[in-house]
């Protein structure tokens, strides 16, 4: 039989080339994103026309011609309005900023106990950091600790507990409130999302309809009306000396509101499952909450985290609304300080609100970016 001679034919293959280099370029990708037809040109001129025009003013406003440094309104006032800045509009009142940042972080709450707070925040980043990188072993201890024995440690250090002195509610305020409405609401809804979710897809009457009228009833609301109703209403239905703080009242509307909200996120991620999937599993033997924890739920989660971090952007930027309460978050406590006679003046308001709204975009943009990065990399099922 003839022998033929194979040696030409390559019995491995060979590694992947790198993309050419100008494909890879600043010119290639302003090609592609921002010249790539007639009208994305048409549109990329106008945008840099209108940055040319906007943007070398909104610059010399909040940087250039801003007072930094001062103690009361004088430094960002004009001579026409009693203070020390030439005649004409003057620029950003970063001075107000600085002279009030403690308060806008920490509300009234003492002076010499602020470490507590200060505390507080630095194991809940110590245990949330963890809990956020995907490789980071021991998941279960790091989420016992979080959102169990944290908020427990939490509540004795900043109320008083411990040893420590008692601090009234009331005295809390700013980006802490902002930050433990937010948690709270966050920890509570998706849990308790998920089981309202899982019983309006019940097939018990009873718990459905308890699950469906729960859900409707909140979501046919606004928040202002559920935090009106904790405060003024509730007491109304407590035996006689009894009462609830404010804060807890506004705790729990939040985290029910979302709840509600949640819950809808959630169940459209358990219909998007294929009926399949339940089969196959009650086809292995699984009971049905082994088939929801283990198979339904995490796909479905998955499907849906983009609703999910759009509901907890939506509960952080909602937290604003307990002032109705008489709780001051970061926004209550910035417009509080606008009634200060020792600052009044037409740029400081609008500087405040800046850098309110800063503040909220950072943490907002930071669950955007984290959302975004979970997405890829639980998008194991598409990839090739």
């Amino acid at each position: 039989m003839e022998t033929r001679n194979l040696s030409y034919v390559r019995d491995s293959m060979l590694p992947p080339e790198p993309a050419p280099d100008n494909s890879r370029s600043s010119a290639a990708w302003i090609r592609a994103n921002l010249l790539a037809t007639p009208k994305d040109v048409v549109f990329t001129l106008l945008a840099i026309v209108l940055l040319a025009y906007a943007l070398p003013g909104i610059i010399n406003w909040l940087f250039i011609q801003a007072s930094w440094v001062g103690s009361d309104r004088s430094v960002c006032a004009t001579v026409v309005q009693g203070g020390l800045q030439p005649n004409g509009w003057s620029g950003a009142c970063w001075a107000f900023v600085e002279d009030r940042f403690a308060q806008f972080i920490f509300g009234r709450y003492p002076l010499d106990q602020r470490w507590r707070v200060l505390l507080t925040l630095g194991l809940f980043i110590a245990l949330l950091a963890p809990m956020l990188i995907p490789k980071a072993p021991k998941k279960g201890l790091n989420a016992l600790l979080l959102f169990v024995v944290f908020p427990v440690v939490a509540f004795f250090l900043l109320s008083g507990g411990f040893g420590l002195s008692h601090v009234e509610t009331p005295l809390w305020g700013g980006l802490m409130v902002t930050l433990i409405l937010s948690f709270v609401g966050i920890a509570v809804s998706l849990p308790l999302g998920i089981l309202l979710a899982l019983g309006r897809r019940s097939k018990m009457p009873v718990i459905k309809t308890i699950c469906v009228v729960f859900i409707e009833v909140i979501r046919g609301v606004p928040l202002i009306t559920v935090l009106f109703m904790a405060n003024v209403m509730l007491p109304l239905f407590l035996p006689t000396g009894w009462t609830i703080d404010n804060f807890l009242r506004a705790l729990v509307g939040v985290a029910l509101f979302a709840s509600a909200y949640m819950a809808e996120v959630i169940r459209g991620g358990l219909q998007a499952i294929p009926k399949g999937q339940t089969e196959g599993s009650e086809s292995l033997g699984l009971s049905y909450w082994q088939t929801t924890r283990l198979i339904i739920l995490p796909q479905a989660i998955k499907l849906v985290i983009p609703g999910i971090v759009n509901t907890f952007i939506g509960l952080f930027k909602d937290t604003s609304l307990v002032s109705i309460i008489g709780m001051f978050d970061l926004l209550g406590i910035v417009q509080l300080n606008f009634r200060d006679p020792s600052w009044i003046s037409p740029v400081v308001p609008l500087t405040g609100l800046i850098f309110a709204g800063f503040m909220f975009w950072v943490f907002c943009f930071g669950m955007s970016r984290y959302s975004a990065f979970m997405e890829r990399h639980l998008d194991t099922g598409h990839k090739r």
